[in-house]
């Protein structure tokens, strides 16, 4: 694969984090007194400071995480497979997204939250797309959105941006695009790699704040992103983004099955939760629950 020249040296990049140590400026945690915006996220991205994402769908989880210092929360369509019920994200709706959207703003005070442009909510064209996040930012309230796709969802991009809606792109595996592409690293090969890079330098131009790269390999993420003044997210990406972003409930331990290689697991509520409903239904079935402290007199 060509060489793209970097946007940062590697003496530049180890400046930048050595003032980002000697400042105490943290995007993590660093901002308390307002919503994190896109401004925080450029900055951190010139700091060299790299940050964390997760995806949320409803008020109290959000919450929690808002609680525990996450800047940006993403309102996925991922909703589809681990709320939902649903086998991908296609069958997601934008009335889906946008009652989640809001649930995760009511829920937050500090995060930005990013609401997704499900399948159908953009495709059509730049109107539609304008369409579609107006009504996630006025009556969800997000701060951004995403789309998937580079150079054919440009157009889409371009008019959201000269509209004041921040976007943000996602390329590499685009889930929306299973029923073509499949579940499977992409950018592989010279051409493929050259693609992404395209896509990744078109969306830049067209005004996104940041570029998910999800499931591509780890020396081609790494290229992206110091080819970009923009930051990368990554997810499955390897370590060489800007940032990295989970799905939660992949994270937590809550998936059942096999979790994909590039999950690291933190927890196992699965099993914690299951626990607590078998000794819940065994304190009924026992008639030890409710217990004289739990009654009324």
């Amino acid at each position: 694969m060509t060489q793209i020249s970097a946007a940062h040296t590697p003496a530049q990049e180890q400046a930048a984090q050595s003032s980002s140590k000697t400042s105490g400026a943290s995007l993590y945690g660093g901002v308390t007194t307002r919503r994190v915006t896109v401004r925080d996220l450029a900055a951190a991205k010139e700091r060299g400071e790299k940050w964390p994402m997760l995806t949320a769908y409803d008020a109290m989880t959000a919450s929690v995480f808002d609680e525990a210092g996450i800047p940006v929360l993403l309102v996925g369509d991922s909703a589809g497979n681990c709320h939902l019920g649903y086998e991908t994200t296609v069958p997601v709706t934008l009335d889906e997204i946008a009652v989640l959207s809001a649930a995760v703003v009511r829920g937050t005070k500090r995060a930005l939250v990013i609401g997704d442009l499900p399948f159908g909510s953009y495709q059509e064209g730049p109107v539609q797309a304008l369409r579609s996040a107006t009504r996630l930012v006025k009556e969800a309230g997000v701060g951004a959105v995403k789309l998937e796709g580079g150079e054919r969802s440009l157009p889409q991009t371009e008019l959201l941006v000269s509209a004041g809606i921040p976007v943000m792109s996602h390329l590499g595996l685009t889930p929306q695009s299973v029923n073509t592409m499949g579940y499977r690293v992409q950018g592989r090969g010279d051409e493929d790699a050259h693609r992404l890079l395209r896509d990744a330098k078109a969306a830049q131009d067209a005004g996104a704040f940041g570029v998910v790269l999800e499931l591509v390999p780890e020396e081609l993420a790494v290229e992206v992103s110091r080819s970009l003044h923009i930051p990368t997210i990554g997810i499955g990406a390897g370590a060489g983004c800007d940032a990295q972003v989970l799905v939660w409930t992949d994270m937590m331990g809550l998936t059942s099955g096999k979790v994909p290689r590039f999950v690291k697991q933190y927890a196992e509520l699965r099993s914690v939760m299951g626990d607590a409903a078998r000794e819940f239904a065994s304190d009924v079935r026992g008639a030890t629950f409710p217990a004289p402290e739990h009654a009324f007199h």
